[in-house]
């Protein structure tokens, strides 16, 4: 355990994580459903209305120090798996899939992250870790229900996005023993808003009305502060202890869906996300004491 542990301010900012990204959801969606908006509108002002917001922070990294790399050419690849996943899951609450079944799905992505680690990264994954991953897609099989008669293929927008994301947090492993965090967290957000551009120019819609504008910008703002929470977190305590309160957030989303649109998600939601949360923190588990294993 480090010594710049600190578990209850650790906890605290993963939960303002977790309820950001609730909010988000649940905003991102009225945009879509409500107002029209399509979902690389909704991503373009989003984020960067989220990249003004957390550009003091920025600065405290120390932009131009930050920006010195070998790697622009896989930094670039990385933000754009990341957009990929953001465009999927925007899609998919636009369509509308409920966000108790997206949220679900889309804490599959560690899962995806086991399997690249072992096929492209060459690490080797035991036979623990490869039933533990399994189990977590039955999890998921149950909460799809692709065998059911109301089944639509808008449902696996949330396991694309989960796999683009298990594809970036790959490149970020890869690329943080050449390139420091700061690195990582500046180019993301630097990069982002013209990925979003391109995507969002053959279908843009100027958002219209004041409302429209106060959701996107509530919207943006509590991206910033969820990823500003989640970095918080991971720096004031052991990522071995934070991880498991990032499960919070299905619950968190359950209820902000629950709220703003009176989705009640069905009994086989918590069936399978304890399936999916199980596997996951086994994973976990399983890596932290690998770590602890090879550092001891």
């Amino acid at each position: 355990m480090s010594n710049n542990h600190h578990p209850i301010q650790g906890a605290s900012w993963m939960l303002t994580a977790g309820l950001s990204f609730a909010i988000v959801n649940s905003l991102a969606q009225v945009a879509s459903i409500h107002f029209g908006l399509s979902s690389t509108t909704v991503a373009l002002v989003q984020y960067a209305i989220a990249l003004v917001v957390i550009l003091p922070y920025l600065k405290t990294l120390g932009i131009r120090h930050s920006l010195r790399t070998n790697k622009l050419g896989w930094h670039i690849f990385r933000v754009f798996l990341s957009v990929i996943g953001i465009q999927l899951w925007l899609w998919a609450l636009a369509y509308p899939v409920p966000i108790w079944q997206g949220i679900a799905l889309l804490m599959t992505s560690p899962l995806f992250a086991t399997i690249g680690s072992g096929l492209f990264l060459k690490e080797k994954v035991g036979v623990a870790r490869w039933v533990a991953t399994l189990a977590g897609f039955i999890g998921a099989m149950i909460i799809l229900e692709p065998w059911a008669d109301g089944f639509s293929w808008a449902t696996l927008l949330p396991v694309g996005a989960a796999f683009f994301w298990a594809c970036y947090s790959l490149m970020v492993k890869k690329l943080s023993s050449d390139d420091s965090p700061s690195t990582m967290v500046v180019y993301l957000l630097v990069l982002i808003t013209p990925f979003n551009i391109l995507l969002a120019l053959p279908e843009w819609q100027m958002p219209q009305g004041v409302t429209v504008w106060l959701v996107l910008i509530a919207a943006g703002a509590a991206t910033a502060l969820a990823q500003w929470a989640i970095v918080k977190a991971y720096s004031i305590a052991d990522a071995s202890f934070v991880q498991p309160f990032d499960h919070a957030k299905l619950p968190l989303n359950v209820l902000a869906g629950w709220l703003v649109f009176g989705w009640v998600p069905p009994g086989r939601l918590w069936l399978g996300a304890a399936i999916i949360i199980a596997s996951v923190a086994f994973i976990t588990k399983w890596e932290s004491r690998k770590t602890r294993v090879k550092n001891s």
